[in-house]
């Protein structure tokens, strides 16, 4: 029985190893092939008979890349945007989850069947874009901010860990006379790190990518993300292929510059990943268990 067992496990872990290397690979050999692409010059883009290592290699993508001042403003309104975003967005549903946590708390299946509702529906693109318009954020770096405030999805996530934090704790703080103010900042925030780091990157995330936004409220250039200005430079590749680049005539070609500015804008969220990883899979595992 034990030799069985034992035979069987190393199938598993075999058979294991084999699948999570196939699809590694079929994850990073795409994103190597990009990176190496972005290195090309224009005749070996034109070939492209190459899969990491192109014949000519050349900085002047990212060159342009780094020339152009409109991405260095694009990087740091994303930058400011992100920031910003997962800050406010992670206080927000953080208080709304501690509320909701609280199960004497009034009117609160009404609060939760309304939350319940925004995971399904919303309003549509257009009476969302006419409510922006009212509210005065057309052309505004808040119409980043404050639509991404609430997230009912997120909520539940930082409601099922507050549950879990110990009862006595929150007791003890009042005991000493602290307020529900003190005891949500200095006792449920610190004891919920991996929680707020979850939903910190999730939303992180988003606010990185996100170019729609801009797309659809944003008509100010110097408001542009970079995710937007890497729209720009599709639009202008499929428009018309030349070899001009703003001002500056370069040995490469638009599609070049599209994969420099792909790499430049994935590497800030491959830095920090890691960073956040560990708080990742335990905020993940919320839920997971029950002693």
């Amino acid at each position: 029985m034990k030799r069985k067992k034992l035979t069987s496990g190393r199938i598993f872990d075999i058979t294991n190893v084999i699948l999570v290397s196939l699809l590694t690979l079929i994850i990073i050999i795409p994103i190597l092939n990009v990176v190496a692409q972005s290195f090309a010059d224009a005749k070996s883009l034109a070939e492209g008979n190459f899969i990491f290592f192109p014949k000519g290699v050349t900085l002047d993508n990212y060159k342009a890349v780094f020339k152009d001042t409109s991405i260095w403003k694009a990087f740091l309104i994303s930058v400011a945007k992100t920031v910003f975003g997962v800050v406010t967005h992670v206080f927000f549903c953080s208080m709304v989850a501690y509320g909701l946590s609280k199960r004497d708390l009034k009117l609160r299946n009404i609060y939760t069947v309304m939350g319940v509702i925004t995971l399904f529906f919303s309003g549509g693109m257009i009476p969302t874009y006419l409510l922006m318009k009212k509210l005065g954020l057309l052309n505004n770096f808040l119409v980043y901010i404050l639509p991404q405030l609430f997230s009912y999805y997120d909520v539940v996530i930082l409601m099922n860990f507050f549950r879990q934090v110990p009862v006595s704790l929150e007791e003890a703080a009042k005991i000493d006379g602290a307020g529900a103010w003190r005891v949500f900042l200095t006792i449920i925030m610190p004891l919920s790190k991996p929680a707020l780091a979850t939903i910190a990157l999730f939303n992180g995330v988003f606010q990185w990518n996100d170019f729609m936004t801009a797309k659809l409220y944003i008509t100010n250039r110097d408001l542009y993300p970079v995710q937007m200005k890497l729209y720009e430079i599709i639009v202008q590749q499929m428009a018309a292929a030349n070899n001009t680049f703003g001002s500056v005539v370069l040995s490469t070609t638009s599609k070049g510059i599209q994969l420099a500015t792909i790499v430049v804008t994935t590497v800030p969220i491959i830095i920090i990943y890691p960073l956040l990883q560990k708080h990742f899979v335990s905020g993940m595992m919320l839920g997971a268990v029950k002693e």
